[in-house]
């Protein structure tokens, strides 16, 4: 564990950004009409998994779940391998897809006609593009979906999906949940997870990833809103988020632990 700890207003900072790049657009949880639908993208990250299988075992909804191999499948390998339950599902070479499929059926006892399993992404975008493909290939219809992905991804993957199906009249409401909400805190032993649970991202990584999600967000011509790449809607970055970057990228002490992989 690392011995760093981060000042008060970096730590506020990285918890702010970091709140609100996971989306949640829920007081509670979703209910069953809002869980008729389940789309989760492939991750790593197993609060969110289990979180997306438990509304559909308690709901009895459909589970569409959308990931191939791309470069993030290792992490997922690597937390099925640690996991207390999980670790029995044999994971190399297989797409994220397949193996949450498995944790689904195997684990939370959802019936494989319920899964519907899209193994082909290997991106955000494409977990969007492919997904409305695989609904309009199936037939498959609501008028609410809950959409489950990675906190870090969470609102990046929103506008994806409102990117995507910006010209589909009858589209689904589509619901931000993404199932749990990182907060780092500093401990004796330096800085960790205020809730430390199973199949969490190591504090370097989470750092890094949220440094790196809001440049993406942006609609400039570096990032991926209409006015870059045009991958994403069009997303309003409140001030205080902006502020809280600018925290992160110019605190020494954080970028010095990044650069040399000092943290947890």
């Amino acid at each position: 564990m690392s011995l760093l700890h981060l000042s008060e207003n970096t730590l506020a900072a990285a918890n702010l950004l970091g709140s609100w790049l996971a989306q949640n657009d829920f007081t509670s949880s979703p209910d069953a009409h809002e869980s008729q639908l389940v789309v989760m993208a492939g991750n790593a990250v197993m609060p969110t998994i289990d979180a997306g299988c438990r509304l559909v075992s308690q709901y009895g909804g459909v589970l569409l779940i959308s990931g191939g191999v791309g470069h993030s499948t290792s992490f997922l390998y690597e937390a099925i391998a640690q996991h207390p339950r999980y670790c029995s599902i044999e994971t190399q070479g297989q797409p994220e897809a397949v193996l949450l499929a498995e944790i689904a059926y195997r684990f939370w006892q959802i019936p494989r006609e319920r899964i519907v399993i899209e193994d082909r992404s290997t991106n955000c975008g494409e977990n969007s593009w492919f997904t409305r493909r695989m609904m309009e290939q199936q037939g498959i219809t609501a008028p609410y979906a809950t959409v489950i992905q990675d906190p870090t991804m969470q609102r990046r993957t929103m506008a994806t999906f409102a990117r995507v199906w910006q010209d589909v009249g009858d589209a689904p409401c589509w619901l931000s949940y993404p199932g749990f909400t990182p907060e780092l805190v500093n401990s004796p032993n330096g800085i960790a997870w205020k809730q430390p649970v199973e199949g969490l991202w190591s504090v370097t990584r989470y750092l890094s990833l949220i440094l790196g999600e809001l440049p993406r967000l942006r609609d400039d011509a570096q990032g991926y809103g209409p006015r870059g790449k045009d991958f994403i809607a069009h997303v309003d970055i409140p001030e205080a988020v902006e502020e809280a970057w600018q925290q992160l990228s110019t605190d020494p002490q954080l970028q010095g632990a990044l650069a040399s992989r000092t943290l947890a």
